[in-house]
């Protein structure tokens, strides 16, 4: 996972999985966020919610979020006036010219899980690269869950009258 590490000069520190070593990766061209006439910072949680909606917009994608997370999140759901977490799954780190992303997701059963996340991944990266002017350095995804077809049942009821007569 890329890392943003402070630096000023638009570079991100990242990690190479190969040697566990830290490299620096130069921003390569000119950035739009960084121009003569100023520099235009974006939120992380800008960049999450991007990221959020662009992966719900492909078919497959169930939900959104590892096991606590989503448990949590349906509890929230049903409290008066607390909405929904619209970055629930989506973790980034965001640099002056790079993003680097992390995405939870539960994938409906049948779906192809490497297409799946290979359409995930070309949507995230090109809905942020065109909105907010970032390089997508990376997008990692982790599939916590599959939603089977017995999931949506509701339990049966179970009958309240006498048990014995």
């Amino acid at each position: 996972m890329s890392q943003d590490d402070g630096h000023r000069d638009g570079s991100v520190a990242t990690r190479d999985r190969s040697d566990d070593g830290m490299r620096r990766a130069r921003g390569g061209g000119a950035s739009e966020l960084v121009t003569p006439g100023g520099r235009t910072a974006i939120a992380d949680v800008v960049v999450a919610k991007i990221a959020s909606m662009a992966a719900r917009e492909v078919g497959g994608v169930h939900e959104m979020g590892a096991g606590m997370s989503r448990t949590i999140g349906s509890v929230k759901e049903r409290l008066p006036g607390v909405a929904a977490d619209p970055t629930q799954g989506v973790g980034v780190q965001v640099g002056e010219r790079q993003a680097a992303i992390d995405i939870d997701l539960v994938v409906d059963y049948g779906a192809s899980i490497p297409d799946l996340a290979n359409a995930v991944r070309s949507n995230v990266i090109g809905q942020v690269e065109h909105m907010c002017g970032l390089e997508v350095v990376e997008v990692d995804i982790t599939v916590d869950d599959i939603h089977l077809p017995d999931d949506d049942r509701a339990e049966p009821e179970q009958p309240t009258g006498p048990r014995v007569l």
